[in-house]
């Protein structure tokens, strides 16, 4: 809980019981118990919370029982139910316009204010009469019937404007009556166990709709919009709303709650309260039978300070939406609220919920991954502040906020490939003011996809090779290389090194797997596929493997001799390699395939065998090769 409101004297021992209120700009109007009406200048004193209150006007006759007041200071009119009947008076002479007759007999009314979107006003006005409810509206100085009567299945006791229909609440139902030419009537809920319904228009076109210590919300449908009803802690009286607070006045004190999210946010003890009314924005008056009280708000920024202590993210961002400020100054500290709560949801482990906001304030992503362990190279981290401690994640939480984090970086990662070739400033927003940021777009996305690759080691392995073989795949190397040999995922290493073009680094660690008894990569069919594929690539591509041509041949040797011909004569004929040893070489394979070939030939001859069979024809292929090699040669 956190004061919103002070409570200030403003009548105090008023000798006449006060029966109804009602109030505009600093005007206050006191309707009593023997008729007389009172008006109350209000002025507040700069930078204080006193005011000097001026009894400006008293009419000892303006009525014999005065019932309910209501202020019209659009069209400078007071609408009051004197005596059971609708009068219209002058709002500051007190002058009788005009008399509703068809409403003699009256019970209560309810007016609704309507702006039009050229700023023109428009009046309208419900008339309970027995069990019959009149509508009208204000044109001409003078109220005009808006369509027939509708009948009512009661008495009503409380009633007010909700859209285009009327909530009404009777003895021990709520209706509902549409405005819809016809009158549809249409029954709600029973009214509870409290000996007065209670129906309170909200600032929104809703209606308050009391039952018991509870308060629904209902739109013009009659349909609940809120998931759960406010739960006083009596039941109130009156209600009145000041976004984005809802004041009820209660037997004993004056409770005030919001709607959104649901918080009790400060009880005021005032002697016995039963009247509330607005005088506009955050001008509120509630009295007693001989008293009146003014509400005055505490400062937002003081409000919004508290809320931040308490951790009351939520409210914090109404109010700073609601703040006098410049408009960059109110963006900043909207930023910034919507940043701590944020994060406050990660220290919840509403990961997904944090994961959400982040994404749609733009915060710079490094510092969203800085919240997880482990993911960002230490020195970066040390660099990165926020606002409290972290939470220790292990098991299945540290799954669930990786998985979060996943979906929040690949929507990151989509969005910033299509702006890299975008050439207008890029930005990011720090999630505590004074922390560096990312500049480059292509450093981020680095960062991005490694760790992507982190979070996919932890989660689903399956996906760490999708995301090596994207074409635009900005893993940082060393860092990739580090955590893959970490984790011994040594295919998916291979498929790093391949996409990155390091070919080298590729086939030795396909050399250093091939002869370990556990690995998947054990024996040489990867790198006969590795080099496959290296033949097919251009020679730009190639060319990477010169200065290791030694190697490449020894290797070859050793398990793949068939292979070691082609490879040679590919880099003596197309790479016009020179040096004597790589010839050497080649005129020994030729020799070893001439004879291993004439060989096989001579002992698997048959009587009348022809030289047409296929070893004849590769021996003397190669025959043909080794005479030609050296001829070239010597």
């Amino acid at each position: 809980m956190h004061d919103a409101y002070e409570p200030v004297p403003i009548l105090e021992k008023l000798p006449l019981q006060i029966d109804c209120l009602a109030a505009w700009d600093d005007w206050l109007l006191v309707g009593t118990k023997p008729g007389h009406l009172l008006l109350y200048r209000i002025k507040k004193d700069a930078g204080t919370n006193r005011f000097e209150v001026t009894l400006e006007k008293s009419n000892k006759n303006f009525s014999k029982k005065i019932q309910q007041l209501f202020v019209v200071s659009q069209y400078k009119i007071l609408v009051s139910l004197l005596e059971n009947n609708i009068h219209v008076h002058d709002l500051l002479t007190f002058q009788q316009i005009t008399v509703v007759s068809k409403a003699r007999g009256a019970t209560l009314f309810a007016c609704d204010l309507q702006q039009s979107s050229s700023g023109e006003a428009k009046l309208r006005m419900c008339v309970a009469v027995k069990r019959k409810i009149q509508l009208y509206y204000w044109k001409d100085r003078d109220f005009h019937e808006l369509q027939g009567d509708v009948t009512a299945p009661d008495i009503p006791k409380s009633m007010a404007w909700c859209e285009n229909s009327i909530c009404v609440g009777f003895k021990r139902d709520y209706y509902l009556i549409r405005m819809d030419g016809r009158g549809t009537v249409k029954e709600l809920f029973p009214t509870g166990k409290q000996l007065e319904p209670l129906v309170a228009p909200l600032a929104d076109g809703k209606v308050a709709v009391g039952q018991d210590d509870l308060t629904v919300v209902l739109n013009e449908e009659g349909v609940c919009t809120q998931k759960c009803a406010l739960n006083w802690t009596d039941i109130p009286v009156a209600m009145e709303h000041q976004p984005p607070y809802i004041i009820a006045v209660l037997p004993r004190y004056v409770e005030i709650r919001t709607l959104e999210p649901r918080l009790l946010v400060q009880s005021v003890e005032l002697q016995r309260p039963r009247f509330i009314t607005s005088a506009g924005t955050n001008v509120m008056y509630v009295a007693s039978n001989h008293f009146v009280w003014r509400l005055v708000p505490i400062s937002i920024a003081s409000q919004i300070r508290q809320l931040l202590q308490d951790k009351q993210f939520e409210l914090a961002l109404q109010l700073a939406k609601m703040k006098d400020d410049s408009d960059a100054d109110k963006r900043q500290q909207i930023h910034h609220i919507q940043n701590l709560f944020a994060f406050n949801l990660y220290c919840q482990k509403r990961f997904d919920d944090s994961m959400q906001v982040f994404a749609k304030l733009g915060t710079d992503p490094t510092h969203v991954i800085g919240l997880y362990p482990d993911l960002l190279p230490s020195d970066y981290r040390k660099q990165l502040h926020y606002p409290n401690p972290l939470p220790t994640l292990s098991g299945a939480e540290l799954e669930k906020a990786h998985l979060a984090l996943i979906d929040y970086l690949t929507q990151k990662r989509s969005h910033l490939v299509k702006q890299l070739n975008d050439s207008d400033p890029f930005t990011t927003s720090p999630l505590m003011e004074g922390t560096p940021t990312i500049k480059s777009r292509k450093k981020l996305l680095q960062i991005i996809d490694t760790t992507l690759l982190k979070c996919y080691l932890h989660t689903n392995v399956a996906l760490v090779s999708p995301l090596l073989r994207l074409e635009n795949n900005h893993c940082h190397i060393e860092e990739s290389e580090y955590v893959l040999k970490k984790a011994h995922k040594y295919s998916e290493l291979i498929i790093l090194y391949e996409k990155k073009g390091l070919h080298q680094k590729a086939l030795q660690v396909l050399l250093d797997q091939s002869t370990k008894a556990n690995s998947p990569l054990k024996g040489h069919e990867r790198t006969v596929q590795y080099l496959q594929r290296l033949g097919e690539m251009t020679t730009l591509n190639l060319v990477v493997f010169i200065c290791t041509l030694d190697k490449v041949l020894n290797f070859l040797k050793d398990g793949f001799k068939e292979l070691a011909i082609p490879y040679l004569e590919h880099i003596i004929y197309m790479w016009d390699e020179t040096r004597p040893e790589f010839h050497n070489v080649l005129i020994q394979l030729y020799l070893e395939k001439v004879q291993g070939l004439m060989k096989v030939y001579l002992n698997s001859l048959p009587e009348g065998q022809t030289r047409s069979s296929l070893p004849w024809q590769e021996y003397v292929r190669y025959q043909e090769s080794l005479h030609s090699f050296t001829s070239a040669v010597f």
